[in-house]
């Protein structure tokens, strides 16, 4: 039963609210009306966009194809569950959230292209008293809008009714099973169904033939680029993220612990509706700036010390990417501020290339971001040749990949292609100087890098971080005050 109000003084001048418990696994408009509106799946991609994203992918495969995509398994921690992530071309293709899950796609010549079969683990009182509701097998043939939903104990004979008649059957182990057992086709159905995938074991030895394909290069394909509903997500998560980096440069000090830096980043992003961070988060003050994936996080800040931060929320299925550098005091040392402004101007430059016209691909950027890195520390007094020094020390990791539903939507990205329109990217060049008499002594142990979010125009780029401090002036009010923030 929905009904809406108003209520004095909230930011929603109309709240539309429903029964609870929810009577399905995961938000939906009937449940959910605050996250998801009518005809979305997921909160901020439309049914449309899942149809479209079938009918893609259909297109692409030969006739007489199928294509078997499954949920990632749950993980625990000390006998209890993690919470719970979805497989991100399972989701990709469904929106469907719960796991013990699977879909086939079989290409057939009716108006849709295709015939898509959800498996689920259906309705189960008794464990939903423990865990939550579930999604009945009925709600999810209608929500998903499946041809058919069954529950996954038979997905095993489905897919055996349904070999005879394919020549090709594309699917891909979840990257979170062990790297020993996803190269064994009998694991796949062992995952989905335990024990009792013992009798169906010769299934899986049909699919390790010639007929199995690999999924993942088709989805990376189609994931590569970014719908209209895709980008308005991502700038969402962008801007969460931006914003708690501008806030976490204000709450940070000399004398706090590099953690609880990292805790305030999680909780501003947490506040404004993120459902996880993308990833561990580095929080480098000092030297620790100089290790490339330090997440340990577990020292205390310094006076005078730079602090870069490269972290990012996850929200509403999707990634964000940021990282920025900044003065735990509030105001860069000269030295600090000619380093910043270097990496900056290279930054810059790099950003106003991204675009369909320039011609350019992810290589030749990342190529010419040694280029300028090269010509902006020799003009501060760096003595850069050929020798090398550049790329395998000062800058030894890539410019930018591309980002999405998972941080790095790269494995199956030709980085020799030329850019496209929708495609989102990071640039992130960076300068990590060691205590080596090679390089001028008032830069040693000083790392800086400076993260964007960028979305490819055929013209143009937008960055999606725009919110996020990166001008020295804006950084140091950021870190003063100055800027009218409050640390929460």
């Amino acid at each position: 039963m929905l009904s809406s109000f108003r209520r004095a003084g909230s930011r929603f001048s109309t709240r539309t609210i429903s029964t609870k418990p929810s009577e399905y696994g995961q938000p939906t408009f009937l449940s959910h009306p605050h996250l998801v509106r009518q005809h979305e799946i997921t909160p901020g991609i439309p049914s449309s966009d899942y149809e479209q994203r079938r009918r893609k992918l259909m297109d692409l495969l030969p006739e007489k194809s199928i294509v078997v995509s499954v949920s990632s398994p749950i993980k625990y921690m000390s006998g209890s569950a993690y919470k719970y992530r979805q497989a991100s071309d399972f989701w990709y293709l469904t929106g469907f959230e719960e796991p013990d899950s699977a879909v086939i796609l079989e290409k057939n010549s009716s108006s849709r292209g295709y015939k898509m079969t959800l498996f689920c683990a259906g309705k189960d009182l008794a464990k939903e008293k423990w865990d939550g509701a579930s999604t009945s097998l009925s709600s999810a043939k209608e929500v998903f809008n499946a041809d058919d939903s069954i529950l996954i104990d038979n997905f095993g004979s489905q897919l055996k009714s349904l070999l005879p008649r394919c020549h090709h059957v594309y699917v891909d182990l979840p990257n979170s099973l062990p790297k020993a057992s996803r190269n064994k086709p009998k694991s796949l159905l062992k995952y989905l169904a335990g024990p009792s995938a013992t009798e169906h074991d010769d299934i899986l030895d049909s699919i390790a033939s010639s007929m199995r394909k690999p999924l993942s290069p088709q989805m990376g394909k189609l994931r590569s680029v970014k719908s209209t509903a895709e980008q308005a997500v991502m700038r969402a998560a962008a801007e969460i993220s931006a914003q708690a980096h501008a806030k976490t440069m204000r709450f940070a000090e000399p004398g706090l612990s590099e953690a609880a830096l990292a805790a305030h980043f999680e909780y501003i992003c947490a506040l404004r509706g993120s459902q996880r961070l993308a990833y561990v988060p580095v929080v480098g003050s000092g030297p620790n700036s100089l290790i490339l994936h330090y997440t340990s996080n577990n020292q205390l800040i310094d006076p005078g010390e730079l602090v870069l931060i490269d972290a990012g929320c996850e929200y509403n299925g999707y990634a964000s990417d940021i990282t920025r550098t900044f003065p735990a005091s509030g105001t860069f040392s000269p030295p600090q501020r000619d380093l910043y402004s270097a990496v900056l101007s290279a930054q810059k430059r790099m950003i106003n290339l991204c675009s369909v016209q320039g011609g350019y691909s992810l290589r030749d950027l990342h190529r010419l971001s040694c280029t300028h890195l090269k010509e902006e520390l020799n003009q501060i007094g760096f003595n850069l040749g050929n020798e090398g020094d550049l790329e395998r020390v000062l800058y030894p990791h890539s410019l930018t990949h591309p980002i999405g539903i998972d941080l790095h939507e790269s494995a199956h990205i030709d980085r020799t292609t030329p850019l496209k329109e929708g495609m989102v990217i990071t640039i992130e060049p960076g300068i990590y100087v060691p205590p080596t008499a090679n390089f001028p002594k008032h830069f040693h142990n000083i790392g800086i890098r400076i993260e964007d979010e960028v979305l490819v125009g055929e013209k143009y780029p937008t960055v999606l971080s725009i919110s996020a401090p990166k001008e020295i002036v804006d950084v140091e009010g950021a870190c003063q005050g100055l800027l009218g923030l409050e640390p929460y």
